[in-house]
This record gives C-alpha cells, structure tokens and sequence, in this order.
C-alpha cells in the first residue's frame, strides 16, 4: 500500500497567503489571485482550470456549476475547509462536467438533516487524491444517474458517519450512479456510525484499502452494496471493532434491492482479523443477491466466517 496523509494537527489560523498579502486562491493557467474559493471558481465559468489554495484554515464553502475544475493544495495537507457548507450539503458542492480534488482537507461538516459532507458530488466525473475526511456527518456523498466515473486514492477518512441525527443514517463514503466507483490506497478509521462505504453503483474496485474499526462506535458494514454490484475487493485490511450496532457482516452484498447483477463479484487476497471484545461469529462476505460470487482466498482471522448466503 502506498503512504497515507498524516493526521496532523491542522491547526493554522490564517491562511500563509493572507499573512503575506497574496490572495490565497489562484488559477494555476492565468496567475489571477481570488479572496475566496467561490469567486475563483464562479471565474472559470464553463472553461477548465486548475486553482491552487494556499496552506490555511478556510469556512468557505463553494457550488461548482460549471467548467472541469482541479482544487490543487500548494501543500498537501496544509488547506482546510472547516465547518461551512454551501447549500446545506457540503464544502464542495460539485455539479461542473468534472472536477479534481488533491491534497485538501475537509473537517467539522454538519448540517440539518445529517448528510454535511467534504465534497458532494452530483453532476461530472470526481478524483479525489491525497486528501482527509475528518470528524463530519459525512466525507463524500452523491452522485448522478449517469454514467459517472468516480475515483477515490490515498485518502483518508476518520470520524465519519452517523445514525442518531437524522431519520436515516450517514457513511463515510456514501455514492450513487449508473457507472463506477474506484477507491484505491485509502485509509478509513474511527467510525461514529453507519457503513464506512456504501456504494448503489453497477460496478466497483475496492484495493489496498485500510478499515480500522477498532475505536469505532455504532458502526455498521465496512463494505456495504446494498443493490448488488459487480467488480473487484481485493487486497484490503480489515479489523472488526467492538462496538458495532450490527457485526453480523464486514462486506455485505443486495441487503436493500437486487438492481444490480453481483455474479462474478470477486472478493479475494484480503485480510480480516476480529479487535479484542468484538462480537464473534460474523460472515466475512454476506450474500444477498441470489447471484454466484467469486469469494476466492482470503487470510481470516479467528471467530470469522468465510462467507453467508441470506
């Protein structure tokens, strides 16, 4: 697996730009300076641009409308969207033709009806690199009945999800469509409620994935495809935390509807280990499609069992 983002502390006040006299968003291709994400995104209008934000601690927030539009860290890790959402969604609200998020950190999100999120994406293709989720009701959310391509890689998600704020619960990972989710090299720990990646896509890569759940609380599923879905889990580590609010499954598979085939659906060269006092006895893989998976060779730990038809 290829290094993670640190968790550091984060806790710049003033964004270096501002301290020095420059505007702290800038588009990489014209060098023009913004006081705010929004005012540099609203200037690219339809077109494509890459805006690269200095190291700082930003409540800004910002709906992207149009264009193809890369959110660069000039540092990885040292620019921070702290507890402002736009819309009652999220930090980043994106719905341009597509959009690049890389190095940026997304903290504090919270909103009425449970789903404050880092990024919500809802229209275009998204990457996500080298970035961090923390301590929100959510990290990223949406999707389109499209055929939108969603990758996720080197990114970390801590803190995420919640089940007693709203009527329905919240994930870390929560996406929709009609193409495909990748997420690749990422780390999720420290889970405060639901799954920590839902996914209702036709097809999905899930590799060289880290699950902690060992300081979880109420967590659900690790992996949950409520609809079915076909593709790959592979290399992934998991460890099943103690204080789960349902432990009966780590990835499970159609608990909600059958709209996706899972036939072929290969889950294989993954770990998982029980933490000490975890609840015994869970199904590696639950099965609920009716499909034939591919559970090929996985390193199971004690108390864990392979794989459950329902």
């Amino acid at each position: 697996m290829r290094p993670f983002l640190p968790l550091f502390a984060l806790a710049l006040a003033v964004p270096a730009a501002a301290q020095q006299g420059r505007a702290p968003f800038t588009i990489q291709e014209t060098g023009q300076g913004f006081p705010t994400i929004d005012d540099a995104v609203q200037s690219v209008r339809m077109g494509t641009a890459t805006i690269l934000i200095a190291p700082g601690v930003y409540r800004q927030c910002t709906v992207q409308a149009g264009g193809v539009i890369t959110f660069k860290a000039i540092q990885p890790g040292t620019a921070i969207f702290e507890g402002t959402t736009c819309e009652g969604k999220a930090a980043f609200v994106l719905r341009g033709q597509g959009s690049t998020v890389e190095g940026l950190v997304f903290r504090g999100m919270r909103v009425a009806d449970g789903n404050g999120a880092g990024i919500r994406t809802e229209i275009g293709d998204l990457v996500v690199r080298d970035s961090t989720f923390l301590d929100s009701q959510e990290g990223i959310l949406g999707g389109h009945p499209s055929a939108q391509k969603i990758t996720i890689d080197r990114s970390t998600f801590a803190g995420l999800g919640q089940c007693d704020e709203s009527p329905s619960c919240s994930h870390s990972i929560y996406l929709s469509n009609q193409g495909s989710v990748t997420i690749t090299n990422s780390r999720f720990e420290r889970g405060t409620g639901g799954h920590y990646v839902k996914l209702r896509v036709p097809r999905v890569t899930i590799a060289d994935n880290s699950f902690d759940d060992t300081k979880g609380r109420k967590t659900n599923y690790m992996i949950d495809l409520p609809e079915g879905s076909t593709g790959l889990i592979t290399r992934n580590t998991f460890v099943q935390g103690a204080h789960k609010e349902n432990h009966s499954g780590l990835i499970v598979v159609s608990a909600e509807a059958k709209t996706y085939r899972a036939t072929g659906l290969r889950v294989e060269g993954n770990d998982a280990t029980l933490a000490p006092n975890a609840p015994t006895n869970p199904a590696f893989v639950a099965n609920m499609s009716g499909d034939q998976l591919a559970v090929g060779a996985n390193r199971l730990g004690p108390g864990i069992r392979i794989y459950e038809v329902r």
